[in-house]
């Protein structure tokens, strides 16, 4: 019984965890780690401009956000819906 609590323990912690860079709001995007208001308002500005993203990598199109920002949250950061 125990066993079965503590496998589902990280399952629980990661529920709800993915950010879908394509349609979250700003305060959504301010959850991602090393995102700030302003770098929240770059991807959605990057986002209305060239339209929704194909891959999470493209983020580094966008100025102040690099390789070891979406490396630290790769596993949260998501393009499209998991249907």
């Amino acid at each position: 019984c125990v066993l079965a609590l503590l496998l589902t323990i990280p399952v629980i912690l990661y529920a709800g965890g993915a950010v879908n860079i394509n349609t979250a709001n700003k305060e959504t995007l301010m959850t991602i780690k090393g995102v700030g208001e302003r770098r929240a308002e770059a991807i959605i500005e990057y986002r209305e401009k060239n339209g929704p993203f194909t891959n999470i990598d493209q983020l580094t199109e966008i100025r102040g956000i690099g390789r070891s920002l979406i490396d630290s949250n790769r596993e949260i950061l998501v393009v499209k819906d998991n249907k």
